[in-house]
């Protein structure tokens, strides 16, 4: 199998990345995994899609560190790859890390992605309703149940009406945005510096405000969610709780969330299975959801990432469980071709 994991930017993967082990472990499976950023797609004047993008031979990497070295060795060629060649493109960059400096690669993955599977291959998440999720919107298309209370404003005087109903407690954030970042709770009306905060949000766009879910100060738990279901192996759930033991509002782990073992509730696998037909439906392979209490903070449709913090607490090596999952994509791609719509094979 050919596989293609497009990313931000190659000079910005980490190691630690989701993406990094799932090139990694496509390649020691024996597939042929290339990784590329949103800005190395070429549309040639024959109508074909290529890219540049890098590959590594092989199943000798001892260390995911020693895998992304590898991949970006200096003097290694650059391939030309033909997109339309692979069996498999995963589209893994995150708009909103584009948003403030790169506005132009803030759709250059979905858009190329689109072209793609137009001719054939295979793309996950699907493309076509990847672009119906680039901001936080697409959230308030699942169930009212799973979601906290939401208003969704520029204007300060709303916002602060909607907080002042919360009893003054709240938490504000951008409509797209990713990581924690311009992430501020709200704890007092009367105290909160709140129009700096609002300014600070809203300067890109809307702010985003809901109600404070008590949990949350246990942080969160990252569940992944493969073919509208919750990711399991051998009885263990791909799941983690993300804590911030700084004080920090935010558990992200970019904001200095840690990791630790969760516990999956049969009220957490009920969110699941609400949320699961319009993920089918989207074509959504790969998601992770936030969870606090009985609600979703967030699903993630882009990136998510986590994996190695799953596979640390539980054992199990999830990313493997993935690939296969995607070799048995392929493999129906090769009994129905064109019958077959690609958010229906993404999903399947």
């Amino acid at each position: 199998m050919k596989i293609g994991f497009v990313v931000n930017d190659m000079a910005t993967e980490r190691a630690e990345f989701t993406t990094t082990r799932l090139a990694m472990t496509a390649t020691r499976l024996g597939h042929r995994s290339f990784t590329l950023g949103v800005g190395d797609f070429v549309y040639a004047p024959d109508g074909s899609i290529h890219a540049h993008a890098r590959s590594v031979k092989g199943d000798s990497h001892e260390s995911l560190e020693d895998y992304l070295a590898d991949l970006r060795g200096e003097g290694e060629p650059i391939d030309r790859v033909c997109v339309d060649e692979l069996d498999v493109l995963c589209l893994r960059n995150d708009p909103a890390e584009d948003a403030s400096e790169r506005t132009w690669a803030q759709t250059s993955g979905i858009l190329f992605g689109q072209l793609a599977a137009a001719r054939g291959v295979l793309v996950v998440n699907d493309p076509e309703n990847l672009a119906n999720a680039l901001n936080k919107t697409y959230f308030q298309h699942f169930p009212e149940q799973v979601r906290p209370k939401t208003c969704i404003s520029r204007n300060i005087e709303e916002i602060k009406e909607f907080i002042s109903g919360e009893n003054g407690k709240a938490v504000i954030k951008p409509l797209q945005g990713s990581g924690g970042q311009s992430v501020f709770l709200v704890d007092n009306l009367e105290k909160a510096n709140l129009n700096q905060m609002i300014e600070a949000v809203t300067r890109d766009g809307y702010c985003i405000v809901q109600e404070y879910l008590p949990g949350a100060t246990e942080g969160d738990v990252r569940m992944f969610v493969m073919n509208g279901r919750a990711l399991c192996h051998e009885g263990k759930y791909a799941a983690f709780r993300r804590v911030n033991k700084s004080g920090d509002a935010r558990s992200n782990m970019h904001s200095g969330g840690e990791s630790v073992a969760a516990e999956v509730t049969d009220q957490m696998l009920e969110l699941v299975e609400m949320v699961r037909p319009k993920l089918v439906c989207d074509g959504m392979f790969l998601v992770g959801l936030d969870i606090v209490d009985d609600k979703l903070m967030e699903i993630n449709v882009f990136s998510p990432g986590g994996l190695g913090c799953a596979e640390q607490h539980t054992g199990v090596d999830f990313s493997e469980v993935v690939i296969k999952d995607l070799e048995r994509k392929a493999k129906y791609k090769t009994y129905y071709g064109a019958e077959m719509r690609n958010n229906e094979l993404a999903s399947l």
